[in-house]
Protein backbone atom coordinates (compact mmCIF):
# COMPACT_ATOMS: atom_id res chain seq x y z
CA UNK A 1 0.00 0.00 0.00
CA UNK A 2 1.43 3.24 -0.93
CA UNK A 3 1.19 5.73 1.55
CA UNK A 4 2.33 9.25 -0.42
CA UNK A 5 -0.79 10.21 -2.07
CA UNK A 6 -1.70 10.54 1.88
CA UNK A 7 1.16 12.06 2.89
CA UNK A 8 0.39 14.30 -0.34
CA UNK A 9 -2.98 14.88 0.49
CA UNK A 10 -2.21 15.75 3.62
CA UNK A 11 0.43 18.34 2.66
CA UNK A 12 -2.10 19.69 0.42
CA UNK A 13 -4.64 20.25 3.17
CA UNK A 14 -2.25 22.09 5.07
CA UNK A 15 -1.20 24.30 2.31
CA UNK A 16 -4.97 25.36 2.37
CA UNK A 17 -5.24 26.19 5.76
CA UNK A 18 -1.57 28.33 5.61
CA UNK A 19 -2.79 30.36 2.83
CA UNK A 20 -5.92 32.09 5.17
CA UNK A 21 -2.94 32.97 7.30
CA UNK A 22 -0.90 35.04 4.49
CA UNK A 23 2.76 34.78 3.67
CA UNK A 24 4.09 34.06 6.91
CA UNK A 25 1.92 31.26 7.57
CA UNK A 26 2.26 30.11 3.90
CA UNK A 27 6.34 29.97 4.80
CA UNK A 28 6.00 27.97 7.88
CA UNK A 29 3.82 25.38 6.61
CA UNK A 30 6.60 25.29 3.72
CA UNK A 31 9.11 24.48 6.12
CA UNK A 32 7.09 22.59 8.59
CA UNK A 33 5.55 19.66 5.63
CA UNK A 34 8.82 18.05 4.67
CA UNK A 35 10.34 17.26 8.22
CA UNK A 36 6.74 15.89 9.65
CA UNK A 37 6.88 13.32 6.00
CA UNK A 38 8.46 10.48 8.25
CA UNK A 39 6.21 11.77 11.49
CA UNK A 40 2.95 11.45 9.06
CA UNK A 41 3.82 7.83 7.83
CA UNK A 42 4.56 6.77 11.20
CA UNK A 43 1.24 7.47 12.44
CA UNK A 44 -0.48 6.23 9.42
CA UNK A 45 1.30 2.99 9.71
CA UNK A 46 0.31 3.11 13.57
CA UNK A 47 -3.30 3.44 12.44
CA UNK A 48 -3.14 0.28 9.81
CA UNK A 49 -1.54 -1.70 12.59
CA UNK A 50 -4.29 -0.90 15.15
CA UNK A 51 -7.07 -1.38 12.10
CA UNK A 52 -5.09 -4.80 11.71
CA UNK A 53 -5.51 -6.06 14.88
CA UNK A 54 -9.21 -4.78 15.57
CA UNK A 55 -9.68 -6.74 12.17
CA UNK A 56 -8.29 -9.66 13.66
CA UNK A 57 -10.05 -9.63 16.81
CA UNK A 58 -13.21 -9.80 14.18
CA UNK A 59 -11.87 -12.61 12.14
CA UNK A 60 -10.53 -14.60 14.57
CA UNK A 61 -8.97 -17.62 14.30
CA UNK A 62 -8.08 -15.62 11.20
CA UNK A 63 -5.57 -13.08 11.10
CA UNK A 64 -4.20 -9.98 9.47
CA UNK A 65 -0.75 -8.56 9.36
CA UNK A 66 0.91 -5.65 8.57
CA UNK A 67 4.45 -5.80 7.02
CA UNK A 68 6.67 -3.16 6.57
CA UNK A 69 9.08 -3.68 3.30
CA UNK A 70 11.29 -0.67 2.45
CA UNK A 71 8.66 2.30 3.21
CA UNK A 72 5.26 0.88 2.56
CA UNK A 73 2.99 -1.22 4.44
CA UNK A 74 1.82 -4.64 3.23
CA UNK A 75 -1.10 -6.86 4.41
CA UNK A 76 -1.23 -10.38 5.20
CA UNK A 77 -4.74 -11.96 5.72
CA UNK A 78 -5.14 -15.40 6.75
CA UNK A 79 -8.75 -16.30 6.70
CA UNK A 80 -9.97 -19.14 9.35
CA UNK A 81 -9.50 -22.75 8.10
CA UNK A 82 -12.71 -24.15 7.25
CA UNK A 83 -14.64 -26.32 9.48
CA UNK A 84 -14.78 -30.22 8.51
CA UNK A 85 -16.45 -32.05 11.28
CA UNK A 86 -14.97 -35.38 10.29
CA UNK A 87 -11.81 -33.97 10.57
CA UNK A 88 -9.59 -33.49 13.29
CA UNK A 89 -8.33 -30.24 13.39
CA UNK A 90 -5.63 -28.64 16.71
CA UNK A 91 -6.76 -25.53 18.20
CA UNK A 92 -6.16 -22.43 16.71
CA UNK A 93 -3.67 -20.36 19.09
CA UNK A 94 -5.50 -17.42 20.31
CA UNK A 95 -5.40 -13.39 19.09
CA UNK A 96 -4.75 -11.82 21.87
CA UNK A 97 -6.78 -8.88 22.85
CA UNK A 98 -4.77 -5.79 23.66
CA UNK A 99 -6.52 -4.34 26.56
CA UNK A 100 -4.76 -0.72 26.89
CA UNK A 101 -2.65 -0.93 24.05
CA UNK A 102 0.94 -0.96 24.86
CA UNK A 103 3.27 -3.64 24.85
CA UNK A 104 6.28 -4.96 26.49
CA UNK A 105 9.57 -6.25 26.01
CA UNK A 106 11.55 -8.61 27.18
CA UNK A 107 14.71 -11.07 26.55
CA UNK A 108 14.51 -14.43 26.12
CA UNK A 109 17.47 -16.50 26.11
CA UNK A 110 16.47 -20.44 23.88
CA UNK A 111 19.01 -23.09 22.85
CA UNK A 112 19.51 -22.47 18.94
CA UNK A 113 17.80 -26.23 18.25
CA UNK A 114 14.87 -24.44 19.84
CA UNK A 115 15.23 -21.29 18.35
CA UNK A 116 15.28 -23.02 14.84
CA UNK A 117 12.53 -24.63 15.41
CA UNK A 118 10.37 -21.95 16.60
CA UNK A 119 11.48 -19.98 13.43
CA UNK A 120 10.19 -22.87 11.43
CA UNK A 121 7.01 -23.04 12.95
CA UNK A 122 6.62 -19.48 12.72
CA UNK A 123 7.13 -19.09 8.81
CA UNK A 124 5.03 -22.50 8.41
CA UNK A 125 2.30 -20.46 9.39
CA UNK A 126 3.38 -17.12 7.75
CA UNK A 127 3.77 -15.64 11.14
CA UNK A 128 6.82 -13.41 12.57
CA UNK A 129 8.49 -15.18 15.15
CA UNK A 130 6.80 -12.57 17.73
CA UNK A 131 3.70 -13.55 16.48
CA UNK A 132 3.47 -16.95 16.58
CA UNK A 133 5.43 -16.72 20.88
CA UNK A 134 2.77 -14.35 21.70
CA UNK A 135 0.40 -16.97 20.33
CA UNK A 136 1.68 -19.89 21.86
CA UNK A 137 2.17 -18.29 25.02
CA UNK A 138 -1.18 -17.21 25.48
CA UNK A 139 -2.20 -20.77 24.37
CA UNK A 140 -0.57 -21.88 27.19
CA UNK A 141 -1.90 -20.13 29.68
CA UNK A 142 -5.37 -19.92 28.50
CA UNK A 143 -5.41 -23.89 28.95
CA UNK A 144 -7.70 -25.48 31.05
CA UNK A 145 -6.18 -26.55 34.53
CA UNK A 146 -5.37 -29.95 35.42
CA UNK A 147 -7.63 -31.62 37.81
CA UNK A 148 -5.16 -33.02 39.39
CA UNK A 149 -1.58 -34.68 38.73
CA UNK A 150 -0.01 -38.27 38.71
CA UNK A 151 3.54 -39.51 39.30
CA UNK A 152 4.45 -43.02 38.21
CA UNK A 153 7.48 -45.01 38.81
CA UNK A 154 8.09 -48.40 37.28
CA UNK A 155 11.43 -49.83 36.84
CA UNK A 156 13.57 -46.81 37.54
CA UNK A 157 11.13 -45.23 34.50
CA UNK A 158 9.34 -41.66 35.50
CA UNK A 159 6.33 -40.55 33.82
CA UNK A 160 4.33 -37.33 34.53
CA UNK A 161 1.15 -36.32 33.03
CA UNK A 162 -2.44 -35.15 33.08
CA UNK A 163 -4.67 -37.18 34.67
CA UNK A 164 -8.43 -35.77 34.25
Amino acid sequence: MDLTPYVNNLRRELAVAAEAGGDDARALADRLTAPLESAVRLTLLSALSDAAGEITRELAPGYVDVRLRGVDPSFRVTLPPEEHPAEVQAAPLPVIADDDGTTSRINLRLPESLKTRIEEAAARESLSVNTWLVRAASAALEAPEPRSTRRMSTGGQRYTGWVK
